[in-house]
């Protein structure tokens, strides 16, 4: 069974570790949660996730959230050394580059853009990308395709739609796979207000193992009474992992909601720190 397609069964377990972080479920507890004898689970677990479910709900800890987030200034990287870890390594978001939709491509819904548009399977699900000559424009974890195309065509109903993997696609999905240094300069083509696409931009700048709150996300674009709006700035990103919204917590230290829903958020945030480890040991 590939990575792929564990990550089902996967969530279900990170989604049953949230919701017992304070009781610390045991290996034998959360593999009966899903139905598998725990040494698959345990094997099954950490061929997926890089690591065992018991650091895996370790990186989870809402505790060493709280930590991480009573300083303005201390990351998850500084976390890393009080455990042993040497630290993060430099990530994708350095080949990224926004380009705004202009005016005339924002009114009009797309009316003269050609969108490709495809299904690739990937560590944390389904997931849809679309593309337009000036870059990726969509990406969205989905349950059911039907319905996840359907929304992307409502965002740009004008468009001409083409359903084709094109090299542009195939760079941004290297991301899930161990191979960032194959990466070739990822450019995003956005539809938003000028105030989102600044928040988007700063959220490239939370690099991988690394987390924020919205208060200190408001902070760094210079508007710090503004986290309710930066807040719903992120709810609004169009694009799933590239711009790391899922890096951005709650200031209690509690994971939050995601668009592409909870349990997806802390397995990615998990899945970071776990590869963070990986690269660093």
């Amino acid at each position: 069974m590939s990575q792929h397609n564990n990550f089902d069964q996967v969530a279900n377990a990170i989604a049953f570790i949230q919701a017992n972080l304070n009781a610390q479920p045991s290996l034998d507890t959360i593999a009966e949660h899903v139905n598998l004898s725990p040494h698959h689970f345990q094997r099954m677990f950490t061929e997926w996730a890089g690591t065992s479910p018991k650091k895996f709900l370790q990186f989870l800890s809402i505790t060493h959230a709280k930590k991480l987030l009573k300083q303005p200034h201390t990351s998850v990287q500084d976390a890393a050394f009080e455990t042993g870890l040497s630290g993060a390594s430099r990530l994708h978001d350095l080949f990224i580059h926004i380009e705004g939709m202009t005016p005339g491509e924002y009114k009009n819904g797309g009316q003269h853009l050609t969108i490709h548009y495809s299904f690739a399977h990937t560590l944390f699900g389904t997931l849809l990308i679309a593309s337009t000559a000036k870059g990726i424009c969509h990406m969205a974890f989905c349950t059911n395709e039907e319905t996840a195309l359907a929304e992307l065509k409502h965002e740009f109903p004008h468009a001409h739609y083409l359903l084709m993997f094109d090299e542009c696609q195939q760079n941004a999905l290297l991301i899930f796979d161990y191979t960032w240094h194959e990466l070739h300069p990822i450019k995003l083509h956005l539809k938003g207000t000028d105030f989102q696409l600044k928040v988007w931009a700063s959220l490239l700048n939370i690099p991988l193992g690394e987390l924020t709150s919205y208060g200190e996300l408001a902070t760094r674009i210079g508007q710090p009474k503004a986290a309710r709006a930066v807040g719903s700035a992120v709810a609004q990103n169009p694009i799933a992992y590239l711009i790391p919204c899922h890096r951005v917590i709650q200031a209690t230290g509690t994971l939050g909601n995601y668009r592409w829903d909870a349990s997806r958020k802390a397995a990615m945030i998990g899945w970071e720190l776990a590869h963070v480890q990986h690269v660093d040991e």
